[in-house]
């Protein structure tokens, strides 16, 4: 776009560095050091990263330097914190998944009401940092602790662990009005123990779209007006049981998981595109989302297919490097490389990710034969030939009920 770009991340090496102008080490957290950053370097915007710990810090710099911004200190208090979103929904017709009110000192009556197994999470963290799926008191004790030591204002949730469909919803925010964008199935690995369930992949749209609308859209646009949300996107995270919603984990953002990709391709306008141009001269710009804007993706089946690694070495790896000539493969992101190690400290949290691969095709059989011919062909060893990747998820269920 001829924009002259500044990445700060406290990481030296940080991947998104190598494409910017001038590039910082400053930490996203440190405020006033970005202030002071900006300040020097005379930006004319700030655009915010894919984790919602930054948020805030988006809001306050972009206050002290006066310029755009599409969070306010209502909007940030009530879409980075997991509680207050959920009190906030619960006002508006939206339910959150049942919960158990525990606190630190982990009182002894208030244990023995807990029924297993349940999911202990930070409020104020994403990406499975801090969570835990525990199946006694004792691995509950643990998770708590785990939970306040990720969390940066030290308070967790204690929920009701869900085994039901899972599923997302991706708004565009565009001059107070809401557009969803996509809405999609989610499928999330079992079999990693107590970690928090990671995503192997997406089917769009959703085979609750048409529920989705009768139950809950009009719900949600209330909320954001009550709150006063007008630029911007947000991906809002359900499970869905006996054709309810239970609404978890808000993201005021762009996502790490990247259904701007899918977007684009589908419906051809790019939500990143949006918020830079917000971000310079506070207008989302001008783009006529009434008549680009589809959730069914005009009649496109789409997904995303997530390659996660178990622990150990990765020594060689196979079938990635004809996925580029793809015709029905938009978009591929590898995040690691022969010679990387995946830690033990990985698991059940987004950092065991080798790759998202994003697809659209012309119909749902025809994503279901791709993800099939994807998930033989790609395969990745560690030193001792054991295939390190973990089972992936089974197209055929998309769209299935």
């Amino acid at each position: 776009m001829g924009v002259y770009t500044i990445v700060t991340d406290y990481v030296p090496g940080a991947f998104a560095k190598q494409f910017a102008d001038k590039s910082f080490d400053v930490d996203g957290m440190d405020i006033s050091g970005l202030v002071q950053l900006a300040k020097h370097e005379k930006v004319d915007g700030v655009l915010v990263g894919v984790a919602d710990t930054l948020i805030k810090s988006y809001f306050h710099v972009c206050d002290a330097l006066g310029v755009p911004c599409y969070a306010s200190q209502l909007l940030v208090d009530t879409f980075t914190q997991k509680d207050t979103f959920k009190q906030t929904c619960e006002k508006y017709g939206i339910q959150g998944i049942p919960q158990y009110n525990l606190d630190a000192t982990m009182n002894p009556d208030a244990m023995k009401k807990v029924v297993y197994p349940v999911l202990v999470k930070p409020v104020d963290n994403c990406s499975g940092t801090g969570m835990s799926i525990c199946q006694n008191e004792e691995e509950l004790k643990a998770g708590i602790q785990k939970a306040l030591h990720n969390s940066i204002g030290k308070r967790f949730l204690v929920e009701r662990y869900m085994t039901c469909d899972d599923m997302f919803v991706y708004y565009t925010f565009k001059d107070g009005k809401y557009y969803l964008s996509a809405i999609a199935d989610r499928f999330t690995t079992k079999e990693q123990g107590n970690a928090s369930p990671v995503c192997l992949g997406a089917a769009y749209p959703s085979k609750y779209r048409d529920l989705y609308f009768e139950k809950m859209h009009d719900n949600m646009c209330r909320m954001f007006k009550a709150t006063g949300v007008k630029n911007g996107v947000m991906l809002i995270q359900a499970f869905v049981e006996n054709n309810e919603f239970y609404v978890y984990d808000p993201g005021f953002r762009l996502q790490g998981e990247a259904p701007h990709l899918l977007i684009n391709s589908a419906n051809c306008f790019d939500q990143r595109e949006m918020l830079i141009r917000y971000a310079l001269t506070g207008s989302m710009g001008d783009v006529n989302l009434e008549d680009m804007n589809d959730s069914l993706f005009h009649g496109k089946a789409a997904g995303s297919l997530w390659i996660l690694l178990n622990a150990g070495t990765i020594s060689s790896i196979e079938g990635m490097e004809d996925l580029k000539s793809d015709k029905e493969i938009i978009h591929i992101v590898q995040r690691m490389a022969e010679g990387d190690k995946v830690t033990p400290e990985m698991l059940g949290r987004e950092r065991q990710v080798f790759a998202r691969i994003y697809i659209v095709c012309n119909n749902k059989e025809a994503y279901k034969k791709k993800i099939h011919e994807l998930q033989s062909q790609i395969k990745i060893y560690d030193a001792g030939g054991q295939n390190m990747d973990l089972k992936g998820f089974n197209p055929d269920m998309a769209w299935s009920k």
